[in-house]
């Protein structure tokens, strides 16, 4: 099978294309990647020598680029491509709605104009917004974003139904909950914990860390994808989660545990505008039908989590030298440095 996969440099991109060619499938993986602040080649360094895998730098908004990949003929398009950070999406909308909306618009007229027989836009929970207690969302339920990324993304998914409704696009969206593991990026909840930990440097919590999330292991997540890419019902929406919620506060204490470190690192710090407070979405239908479920709990997963930072302080090191450092150190001032500065 041949995948154009986009922002495959990126956290789960870089998982996912590791995942498939190093399981011995016979997958054939072009990847584009614009190489923004957190796409980081490294991330696929065990395939980019692999014969069935090519790299091509390029912004997927610039449909030029985008017409002239996908006119070597492939199976299916992945679409990882995207800005994620909701904070970042709050100080600048900007590249938000190049990349999340003219970048899949771009994606969706050259995979119509190739007539791409599967394209997959993944997704996210926070389109369905802040979940009132007992509620678990199903993916005929209503949209309601709550912050400029998450708006972006309904954007999205809404672009992908009308090019399938409007020209028969074969299309499959994925709502995923919050992933973790190794590769994220450092501005994300979890690595940052963990960077912050390891040199005994202050945690930020936004408002009172009581907004809950369902973590969900990135392997999960990439073999969900693999399933829905083998089996998938064109036309269909999955949610894909753990099913087990709990609050960012006690995800935190749990990493402090692991890494035995004292709790005294905590901050609470103003909560951002428009935080939502609980995410949470109902995953029977890809359990149903595609026999998908998660294999790995968050106490085994976050251990494996912290094993990997711990073993590659090297990657830490390098990527929390870059950009990123810049703009953390100007909206999270006063001392708290959210990502650790370079010696």
């Amino acid at each position: 099978m041949r995948l154009l996969v986009t922002g495959g440099c990126g956290f789960i991109g870089s998982n996912f294309i590791c995942r498939i060619l190093q399981n011995g499938s016979k997958y054939e993986v072009v990847n584009l990647d614009k190489l923004t602040y957190c796409g980081n080649p490294e991330n696929l360094r065990g395939v980019e020598e692999h014969p069935q895998y090519t790299f091509v730098h390029s912004d997927i908004a610039e449909l030029k680029t985008v017409e002239r990949v996908l006119r070597q003929g492939f199976d299916a398009v992945v679409n990882f491509a995207a800005e994620t950070h909701v904070d970042r999406s709050i100080h600048d909308a900007a590249p938000f709605l190049r990349s999340n909306i003219l970048g899949v618009h771009a994606l969706l007229e050259g995979a119509r104009s190739f007539s791409v027989p599967l394209f997959i836009q993944i997704s996210t929970d926070e389109v369905y917004g802040s979940a009132p207690k007992g509620v678990s969302f199903k993916e005929n339920d209503a949209l309601d974003p709550g912050s400029p990324y998450s708006a972006s993304k309904c954007a999205a998914d809404h672009l992908v139904h009308a090019y399938a409704n409007t020209f028969g696009l074969p299309a499959i969206v994925l709502r995923c909950t919050n992933n973790y593991g190794p590769y994220q990026f450092p501005e994300k909840f979890i690595p940052l914990a963990i960077a912050n930990a390891l040199e005994d440097r202050p945690i930020p919590v936004y408002g009172d860390g009581q907004q809950e999330r369902d973590w969900l292991y990135v392997g999960d997540y990439c073999a969900a994808i693999e399933t829905v890419l083998k089996r998938g019902k064109v036309g269909e929406i999955y949610n894909v989660a753990s099913g087990k919620q709990r609050t960012n506060l006690d995800v935190l204490r749990a990493l402090l545990r692991l890494l035995g470190k004292s709790e005294s690192l905590i901050r609470f710090v103003q909560d951002r505008p428009g935080h939502d407070r609980r995410y949470c979405i109902d995953n029977a239908k890809i359990q149903r039908e595609l026999g998908w479920r998660a294999e790995t709990n968050f106490e085994s997963g976050i251990e494996k989590t912290i094993r990997w930072y711990l073993e590659h302080r090297d990657w830490v090191e390098n990527v929390r030298s870059g950009a990123y450092r810049e703009y953390y150190d100007l909206h999270y001032g006063e001392g708290i440095h959210v990502i650790p500065k370079a010696a």
